[in-house]
């Protein structure tokens, strides 16, 4: 894989990211990594010694947190994020990776990658790190969906999620709802649900409730943008919130510490298995090559996890997901 990596996007770049790449670039020894930054500021982080498969590319700065993405990508396009898609169009890069703005990275890729054919809108598949791992499709990308958008999210997070997670069997996939029953939910739910469920080579297990997430009924979850962002966001926030209740209860008194002392390596592990840092990044399925999203916060950990996430994919992903898409159903036209 040849990987092009926004050296200049999120919270901590470049430092983390130039760190956490080089970290990759050691592990991969097969693969290539391109940081895409201003030189003057990549280059001393990277050193004299870095691995012979990680390479430079100037850009001209980042689009800031708080900038309109496509404004910004039209008047710079030398920005870091919009020469990375530019590689990935060209065919010097397979992927890209960036931690910075999320809207710039989606508009980056719908301009500057493209999207697949049969696909109206992307998805951002994000794994939520439950003890059965489950993949929610879409987590921000697309707010406003039309019925095939769902359809379309149940296919590519269909075929990511069994080549993501090495499942020996098709991904069963579940619609988030307010109900079990088929009837249930708004107007968009209730079709979307006839649409995938008629969809034969899906593996449908019908609608999902909120509370029902966790319990791993479903490989993939689907639902719309606006509702998959703020599922994401509530449950890192419970469960940040859970972990401050029990670091308050565990130290609130001698007994409590002594029993701490012997509960910490448990707890740890249950902390790391839902960091988000394990997994690095969400991918943004329905472009043409890899695109993953980073947390902003990401430090060189989770860009690590990150671009071995990419690795291991491949490089045939986007190719697998146009021919999956190929048999949607047809009644609505994607533009």
């Amino acid at each position: 894989m040849r990987i092009s990596v926004d050296a200049l996007g999120g919270d901590h770049a470049p430092d983390e990211v130039v760190a956490g790449t080089l970290d990759a670039a050691r592990a991969l020894p097969g693969d290539e990594f391109f940081l895409v930054g201003d030189r003057d500021l990549v280059e001393p982080r990277v050193g004299p010694d870095a691995p012979q498969n990680v390479h430079l590319r100037d850009a001209s700065g980042a689009v800031g947190m708080d900038e309109d993405p496509a404004a910004a990508l039209r008047s710079r396009p030398e920005a870091s994020i919009g020469v990375c898609a530019r590689m990935v169009r060209a065919g010097e890069a397979d992927a890209l990776f960036s931690a910075g703005n999320t809207g710039a990275t989606v508009a980056a890729a719908l301009l500057g990658v493209g999207r697949l054919k049969g696909c109206r809108r992307p998805g951002i598949a994000t794994v939520l790190p439950f003890p059965s791992p489950v993949l929610l499709v879409d987590a921000g990308a697309t707010t406003q969906c039309r019925p095939q958008d769902l359809l379309n999210f149940a296919i590519l997070g269909s075929v990511f999620a069994k080549k993501f997670f090495r499942l020996p069997a098709a991904a069963r996939v579940g619609l988030i709802n307010v109900g079990e029953e088929p009837g249930k939910g708004n107007d968009l739910t209730k079709e979307a649900h006839g649409l995938i469920q008629s969809a034969e080579p899906l593996r449908f297990v019908g609608n999902v409730e909120g509370r029902d997430i966790g319990h791993g009924v479903a490989d993939v979850l689907v639902t719309d943008g606006f509702t998959g962002n703020v599922v994401l966001k509530t449950a890192e926030g419970v469960a940040a919130e859970i972990f401050d209740m029990i670091r308050g209860a565990v130290t609130a008194g001698l007994v409590s510490r002594v029993a701490a002392g012997v509960l910490r390596p448990r707890l740890r592990g249950v902390r790391d298995q839902v960091d988000p840092e394990n997994y690095g990044g969400s991918f943004l399925l329905g472009v043409r090559g890899s695109v993953v999203i980073g947390h902003g916060n990401s430090r060189a950990r989770g860009v690590d996890n990150a671009l071995r996430g990419i690795s291991s994919t491949g490089s045939g992903l986007a190719d697998a997901l146009e021919a999956a898409l190929a048999g949607a159903d047809p009644r609505e036209e994607a533009r």
